[in-house]
């Protein structure tokens, strides 16, 4: 697949998932854990929390349920951007399946936003997941980005730990 986006057409895309998920109850200082192929939607969403003063954790979309709970409750997420399958060494990973797993131990966890990648099969949970593309459709093109200090944080990211579990690093 092959999508282009010209930095104008980026900004607006940032700027409407960036209302998505302030319209979702995410504000500055809460944490969003993005489990996701790289599709376009993943930077678009780093850049979101970004402008929006949320901190991101991407968690590769290899990983298992078991490591994405680890994750989520560690940084307390709030919120889970993620996709309904994607493709790795030509087969299939069910992302939302893995995700929906994962969350059964993520208390944090108030809302998913789900890209749709294909046609995978997957469960949707009324009230807690919603479609990206649905968000986007009536989202402003038009968000501000949030005063932020240099100190605040920007991202998580989570390297392997001496102690068997993941540390999380924040830049």
């Amino acid at each position: 697949d092959v999508r282009t986006f010209s930095y104008h057409a980026l900004n607006r895309e940032v700027c409407q998932f960036a209302n998505c998920m302030k319209g979702l109850g995410v504000k500055k200082g809460d944490r969003v854990a993005l489990y996701m192929p790289m599709i376009p939607e993943l930077p678009i969403a780093m850049l979101a929390c970004a402008r929006i003063g949320a901190v991101h954790s991407v968690v590769f979309g290899g990983f298992s349920a078991e490591s994405l709970r680890d994750r989520i409750n560690d940084a307390e997420a709030k919120l889970l951007v993620t996709a309904d399958g994607g493709y790795r060494r030509g087969g299939i990973v069910q992302l939302k399946k893995l995700a929906d797993e994962a969350l059964d131990g993520t208390p944090t966890i108030e809302h998913v936003v789900v890209v749709k990648r294909g046609d995978f099969p997957m469960h949707f949970k009324e009230g807690r997941d919603h479609w990206y593309h649905r968000l986007m459709q009536d989202a402003s093109q038009d968000c501000p980005p949030e005063p932020m200090d240099s100190e605040d944080m920007l991202y998580i990211l989570y390297t392997s730990g001496t102690t068997g579990k993941p540390k999380g690093i924040t830049h």
